[in-house]
């Protein structure tokens, strides 16, 4: 099982889905369908107990395609990237993710749902949306519910990332390693999860996520009408976009 820069292998119990969209791993609207296609069909594999998030090269992910954030294309980009977000949320196993390199934008949000975290060394978190004049409408939603309120205000407000030791701090990873352990390390959590019941690890990821599903999937419903009805009304936003495409500072008009 594959799709545009995504590939998918599925054994012993374990799933594992890996970013392959060099050379940073940019989330397409393709690669974005992908995933979701994927996550659908191993929905309704009984046997498995764990899915694995990881991928190819020093970096996770740098973000949706800035491009796509652009009229008109962002209204269809913010629901299909919420989706996604909300697809990983509901996955009803044990997500583990694997992270190196930069982890930032659309990438941060993107494994912000999974249950546990590895990170390399060198990983670096970060929502980096206001920069552009915009919001991370997913994190928004949910960096409140994985970070100190204060932590995710900063996240939020200024740009700046986390560094792994960082995130470590703020309960966001579960581990840090060497880069070079990360994928072996991230495999071996979810080899220990996979030595249980598919019937009792579901429950149990019911159990834990009892309550704040249908509230998570409010809050990011909620962040994307105030990104499309909002944000993208503003003279900044486009400015902020543009002048990232165009490789130049933004003049900020504040309105």
């Amino acid at each position: 099982m594959s799709g545009p820069g995504i590939t998918v292998n599925v054994a012993d119990g374990i799933a594992r889905l890996v970013l392959d969209h060099p050379p940073v791993n940019i989330l397409t609207r393709a690669v974005l369908a992908a995933v979701r296609d994927a996550l659908g069909r191993l929905t309704h594999d009984r046997q498995l107990r764990a899915l694995l998030l990881t991928a190819v090269g020093p970096n996770f992910s740098a973000g949706a395609d800035v491009a796509e954030h652009l009229p008109p294309h962002h209204e269809a980009l913010i629901p299909e990237f919420l989706d996604t977000v909300e697809a990983l949320g509901r996955f009803p196993l044990p997500v583990v993710a694997g992270v190196r390199g930069r982890c930032l934008g659309g990438g941060f949000e993107f494994v912000q749902p999974a249950d546990i975290i590895v990170a390399g060394e060198s990983a670096v978190f970060g929502q980096p949306e206001i920069v552009l004049g915009v919001i991370p409408p997913a994190a928004c939603a949910l960096l409140p519910e994985l970070v100190p309120a204060g932590i995710a205000a900063h996240l939020v407000f200024t740009g700046d990332p986390l560094d792994a030791a960082g995130a470590l701090r703020a309960g966001l990873v579960w581990r840090v390693t060497p880069d070079a352990d990360v994928e072996a390390e991230a495999l071996r959590v979810a080899e220990r999860i996979a030595r249980h019941s598919a019937a009792a690890l579901r429950l149990a990821k019911a159990a834990l996520r009892s309550g704040r599903a249908d509230a998570r999937a409010k809050a990011m419903r909620d962040a994307g009408r105030l990104y499309l009805d909002g944000v993208m009304a503003t003279q900044d936003a486009l400015e902020g976009l543009r002048a990232f495409t165009e490789r130049r500072r933004p003049a900020w008009s504040h309105a």
